[in-house]
């Protein structure tokens, strides 16, 4: 599929790695809408000359709405997300259920929920992009949660890519490392340089361009299928 051909929603499109997939396709040329919570992303929305549509990805009169605001589409990119951090067994006791019942919720019950009903509006075809992590496969201490939300994405995709095949429907899933998002940015230059030591090459945070960039990439590319990329400059968290 040609990048400006592309008529495409990307939820939690208003910050972080879905604001950079928004702004790097909707210069390409391609029609975008972007899916958030927050309405101030209106205002990113009108800035980059996409549309906007405030969207909560759990619940499923609301994609609808956003989707029919969206039209035809052919591309769905999930950035969505939340991360929670609560050990199993902390010092004030067990993990809550509210917490984790969330982080699922949103992360991997958000984005099979906007994956299902974009698909039904793909007529001629399209590519679904979801985001996992390499917490999925390297979770850490405090992410049993997150970790969890993110292997679900990740397992999805080559079933999905399965279910949809005779639709003309490709399904991909980027996991990626530790990126310089807005989140990241609030805990510090110093802790930001602590993470990015164990990459292994280049040695330094990802930038939300990189993953923009590998999105369109997945679109541009017709044989990438039913699998998920890992972007983490070589890291393996300890």
């Amino acid at each position: 599929m040609q990048i400006n051909k592309a008529i495409a929603v990307i939820t939690g499109g208003a910050s972080g790695l879905g604001a950079a997939t928004a702004t790097a396709f909707a210069k390409a040329g391609a029609t975008v809408t972007i899916f958030d919570r927050d309405p101030a992303g209106a205002d990113f929305a009108d800035r980059l000359g996409a549309s906007f549509a405030q969207v909560d990805v759990t619940d499923e009169a609301s994609v609808a709405a956003g989707l029919n605001q969206a039209g035809d589409i052919n591309v769905a990119i999930n950035c969505a997300g939340i991360a929670t951090a609560e050990k199993t067994l902390g010092r004030d006791g067990p993990h809550r259920q509210d917490s984790f019942t969330r982080t699922v919720d949103i992360n991997l019950n958000g984005t099979f929920n906007v994956a299902r009903l974009a698909a039904a509006r793909m007529a001629k075809g399209g590519v679904i992009i979801n985001t996992a992590s390499v917490a999925a496969f390297d979770g850490q201490k405090g992410q049993t949660a997150y970790a969890a939300s993110k292997a679900g994405i990740a397992g999805l995709s080559l079933p999905m890519a399965r279910d949809l095949a005779r639709n003309g429907i490709r399904v991909m899933a980027i996991a990626p490392g530790i990126f310089r998002t807005p989140m990241l940015e609030g805990l510090g230059e110093e802790v930001m340089a602590g993470l990015a030591k164990d990459v292994v090459y280049p040695a330094r945070l990802g930038d939300p361009a990189e993953f923009a960039a590998l999105a369109r990439f997945i679109v541009e590319c017709d044989y990438l299928n039913g699998t998920t990329i890992r972007l983490d400059g070589a890291l393996r968290m300890p």
